[in-house]
């Protein structure tokens, strides 16, 4: 295979190999067929060049940078960019500033990729959102967290928002195959090239920094220098945003569906990924109550121990604890019973008339509340009939039934 000319000429010799392989074009564009296929919409935007400014939202390494340039080169725009990390609202006011400028002297429009938008607070994203109503910039906004709850919705009602996913093992394959070209004298072995791309996790920089470290290692790669490169499978996880709150709610749902072998994939996932054990073990504590409740009242004992067991034991060991009781809630049979009774009486304490408690269920503790009724007719007794003519709901809600275990 000769060695593609997917670089850009500004591209420095000295640059990371993730960052040389950038593609170009869209024909060198691996990945995101759903996008960028034929007939998709965001290939439909950039061939036609009916630019508008975007937000690009995906896992890292999928090609949120890669896209922006290729629409950069695609329309001859002129291209800013810069992170959110460390860049502040002078730096935007600059830019806009030039691309004003720019685009009155020789219509030239300005494209401004903002990498990791989320980081930028809502006075920063408000400091561009004038200049991305009246066109003056096109911006392309990339984010590994759900722009819902990080981009201002202001921003995001002026921006199309396009979904990317992580990198299909056959599109890792092409990237690494197409940049082991880059290294002539090297022999890579089948199984290494393998390897990596199964440890990327989808993460096309990974894969490719996994790669040049293993051509910096030795001119032939074989596995054991494959795995010396990887180190450790990549894994995304973000504990504050939405692959932490997906992760765990596939967790709940695979034990509410009762299959235990799912539950212990997203347990492993969250372990793996470093994600606190006590916030697993509060999750299965409330699971116990809120899915299983009566139909096994012992599940409720066993989370709680759990969480205990972890707080005492702590990782790694604590994992095993962990996978015990996930497995033992996965397998239980399921109730709701409680759980729905709760939401209907709280609706009902939101909607309905708060009507005095029955005097009978009063306590009469002084000879004038006794007077007034308080107490009279009840009487502790384990007689059931008894019980049964007792009426223990207020007067308007008589006959109510909040609790149905069937």
């Amino acid at each position: 295979m000769k060695n593609p000319d997917l670089f850009s000429k500004k591209t420095n010799s000295y640059a990371p190999l993730a960052e040389r392989m950038r593609p170009k074009s869209l024909k060198d564009y691996v990945g995101q067929k759903h996008l960028l296929g034929p007939g998709m919409p965001l290939r439909n935007m950039i061939e036609k060049g009916n630019l508008q400014s975007i937000i690009l939202w995906g896992p890292p390494g999928s090609g949120k940078t890669s896209i922006a340039r290729v629409i950069a080169n695609k329309t001859k725009s002129h291209f800013e960019e810069f992170s959110a990390v460390t860049a502040g609202v002078a730096d935007v006011r600059r830019i806009i500033k030039e691309a004003s400028d720019r685009l009155n002297l020789n219509s030239k429009r300005t494209i401004l990729f903002i990498d990791e938008i989320h980081r930028f607070n809502k006075a920063q994203q408000d400091a561009f959102l004038p200049s991305v109503e009246s066109g003056v910039i096109i911006l392309i906004g990339a984010t590994t967290e759900n722009p819902s709850f990080a981009v201002n919705a202001p921003l995001i009602s002026r921006s199309q928002v396009f979904v990317l996913r992580a990198l299909e093992d056959k599109d890792i394959f092409l990237l690494i195959k197409r940049a082991s070209t880059y290294y002539v004298k090297h022999q890579f072995k089948p199984d290494a090239l393998k390897y990596i791309v199964e440890k990327s996790g989808g993460d096309a920089r990974t894969a490719l920094n996994a790669l040049e470290l293993a051509a910096n290692l030795n001119t032939k790669v074989d596995l054991k220098i494959a795995e010396a490169a990887v180190q450790q499978k990549a894994i995304y996880y973000d504990k504050k945003g939405d692959w932490h709150y997906d992760v765990i709610s596939a967790f709940i749902k695979s034990m509410r569906g009762s299959d235990p072998d799912a539950s212990l994939h997203y347990l492993s996932r969250m372990i793996k990924a470093g994600e606190d054990p006590l916030f697993i073990a509060r999750r299965m504590v409330i699971f116990a109550s809120e899915d299983i409740s009566n139909a096994l009242p012992t599940a409720l004992v066993v989370a709680t121990s759990t969480m205990q067991a972890v707080h005492m034991i702590g990782m790694p060991e604590a994992g095993i604890i962990l996978a015990q009781c996930a497995t033992y809630l996965a397998l239980a049979p399921k109730s709701r019973a409680s759980y729905n009774g709760l939401v209907e009486a709280m609706q009902d304490i939101d909607e309905e008339r708060l009507e005095p408690v029955p005097l009978q269920l009063r306590n009469g503790v002084t000879n004038l509340m006794k007077d007034l009724g308080y107490g009279k007719g009840y009487k502790w007794t384990d007689n059931k009939k008894f019980q049964e003519k007792l009426e223990f709901m207020p007067k308007n809600l008589k006959g109510k039934k909040y609790y149905r275990n069937k």
